[in-house]
């Protein structure tokens, strides 16, 4: 398989450039992502509605990778209970390598086709659990080895990779592969398939979330109150909602922990 995410950069002689010309470049080829994912959109549509269906009734979403993908994967799971009120272990990124490897590379982790079944086996999965492979290359074997296993045991599977015809798009039911084409750091896949992988990930989250009830008009009613600048959002919600005092508004979402109970509670005894 030739791997697009490999091929050479359309650009030579980095070195010799002003960082100006750098800065353009690198520009000029992340303008190229979104347009890259936009012709995957009818591949997440269907992705999304299938999973959907099963978190509805309970299901996880896992999100496995290796390096910057494993990485990507776990920073959006890692942001949906704080965002959407969910509990965690929900939403669910796992790593080649563990949690050391959020910070500094581990050696040869990636090609352990058998580790990161292993590491799902803690979660106890279910038939109503999905479990999303991530890979540039759509090649590392610690992510293909769960697929399999997943596919094996009926559990809902989808992966995004950046090149077309790879083998984990092969093997899973749902492929999403936004090509977007050689790097401009030859094989750096941190640089444009990072974006797209991000890019796919912040819409199959918050499709998801939406469609779970997460978000009320375009709200995140649900969102946890972490910091002081959440509870100013919050009762700023509050408050255009249902039509009080800011400082009426805080009382009401301090008191019920959330914009929507706190909304429910004022609608309920006015």
């Amino acid at each position: 398989m030739k791997k697009v995410t490999e091929s050479s950069s359309h650009y030579q002689d980095l070195e010799h450039m002003s960082t100006l010309e750098l800065l353009q470049n690198i520009n000029r080829e992340d303008q190229t992502v979104a347009l890259a994912v936009q012709k995957e959109i009818p591949a997440i549509e269907a992705f999304v509605n299938a999973c959907s269906e099963r978190m509805s009734v309970g299901g996880r979403l896992f999100y496995l990778g290796a390096g910057t993908s494993g990485r990507l994967g776990i920073v959006d799971a890692s942001e949906c209970p704080p965002t959407f009120g969910i509990d965690h272990g929900i939403v669910v990124g796992l790593i080649a390598g563990g949690d050391a490897a959020i910070r500094k590379a581990v050696e040869f982790a990636e090609d352990d086709r058998e580790q990161a079944w292993k590491d799902l086996a803690a979660y106890e999965l279910t038939a109503s659990d999905t479990i999303v492979g991530i890979a540039a290359s759509g090649s590392t074997p610690y992510v293909l080895g769960a697929i399999e296993k997943a596919k094996e045991a009926g559990i809902l599977t989808a992966g995004i990779s950046c090149n077309p015809d790879s083998p984990l798009a092969a093997a899973v039911d749902f492929p999403i592969a936004p090509v977007v084409g050689p790097e401009f750091v030859t094989g750096s896949t941190r640089m444009k398939s990072g974006t797209a992988q991000k890019l796919v990930l912040n819409m199959i989250s918050t499709s998801l979330m939406i469609k779970l009830g997460r978000v009320k008009g375009n709200k995140m009613v649900d969102m946890q109150l972490s910091n002081h600048k959440l509870v100013d959002r919050g009762a700023r919600m509050v408050a255009e909602e249902i039509g009080v005092s800011k400082e009426e508004a805080k009382s009401l979402l301090l008191a019920h922990g959330s914009v929507r109970k706190a909304v429910e509670h004022y609608k309920q005894t006015s």
